[in-house]
């Protein structure tokens, strides 16, 4: 990998990549000097060159427009997406600038404000905007990681019975959202600290749009918060913090009551689709647990506890 991306990107012979990460796609860590980068190759038949394009054309509007991104960088050729002859096909990989800072888990009321800020000026550029890429509509997050989870839960397991009787009530609730004020444009999708690096001066750079596609904007906003459930324990605490990211948030753009209203309907329901992502690509993404066993313990610590909390008592009653 070092020679062949040394030879498109005209680096010099002192340049080291080593791997970054595994997922989905691979990263590595590109080093020349005291210049940083991240390649990434995107899994097998996992992403059309189409839908790389247009993941590179939203990166290069949010940074034209003063988002700090981690953005797509050209070869030598004036070229974009490079193609790998690998064993098991053709894949496809884009090099990105290194995103400065560092992941934090434990994050302040002042990062978590200015992390609203980001992702209010991401969506005050991609509002109104199509991306040829997905659209996350109900059927995708809710009813398609079905196909996916049928694989590993059984049906007639009491956490099958519960999930769907949930997406019923998600899917109707959904249903009864006031559109006109709910803002669509083009989404990340997938805004959380481990795609995101925080200087010591307090800059946030976001990373890793593969998920990007079209929505409501409200999806951004309400897996953030869906995080913050999942790493603050502390009620008291994880409440200042969701206030402080949604102030920074409001400082660049309003979120209206009907947004607001939804958010806890949309965090579950992006644990539905994340759900059925691990289940279709548990071979080269999740890891050697994923099975019945591990999917019963998360919807029963992380789905349906933030459910019963956030959404509605009415199954329970029920």
């Amino acid at each position: 990998m070092t020679i062949f991306l040394r030879d498109r990107y005209k680096l010099s012979v002192n340049t080291s990549c080593k791997l970054l990460k595994t997922g989905i796609n691979h990263s590595y860590l590109v080093s020349d000097g005291a210049d940083k980068f991240v390649f990434r190759v995107y899994s097998l038949d996992w992403r059309s060159e189409t839908e790389i394009s247009e993941e590179i054309r939203l990166l290069n509007l949010l940074r034209d427009g003063g988002v700090s991104v981690s953005y797509p960088l050209k070869d030598a050729g004036d070229n974009y997406i490079q193609q790998i002859d690998a064993p098991e096909g053709m894949r496809l990989g884009v090099m990105f600038s290194f995103a400065e800072g560092e992941k934090l888990l434990n994050l302040s009321e002042e990062q978590h404000y200015k992390i609203g800020e980001t992702m209010a000026r991401i969506h005050s550029l991609t509002q109104g905007l199509q991306l040829q890429r997905v659209h996350y509509t109900p059927e995708v997050v809710l009813q398609r990681p079905f196909r996916y989870l049928n694989n590993f839960l059984p049906a007639r397991s009491d956490e099958m019975a519960w999930m769907l009787s949930a997406q019923k009530y998600l899917l109707n609730e959904i249903a009864k959202a006031d559109e006109t004020q709910m803002r669509t444009g083009a989404v990340h999708l997938d805004i959380w600290f481990d795609n995101m690096n925080i200087t010591k001066e307090g800059l946030v750079t976001i990373f890793d749009f593969d998920f990007c596609g079209n929505g409501w904007l409200a999806y951004d906003i309400a897996y953030n918060i869906l995080q913050i459930h999942s790493t603050e324990k502390d009620v008291a605490e994880r409440e200042l913090k969701k206030r402080s990211f949604i102030e920074g948030y409001e400082s660049v753009t309003p979120i209206s009551a009907e947004e607001k209203r939804l958010l806890p309907i949309l965090g579950v329901s992006l644990y539905f689709f994340y759900l059925g992502i691990q289940a279709q690509r548990f071979d080269n993404w999740s890891n050697v647990f994923f099975n019945e066993t591990y999917l019963k313990r998360f919807i029963k610590m992380l789905v349906r506890t933030f459910f019963e909390e956030n959404v509605s008592a009415e199954l329970l009653a029920g």
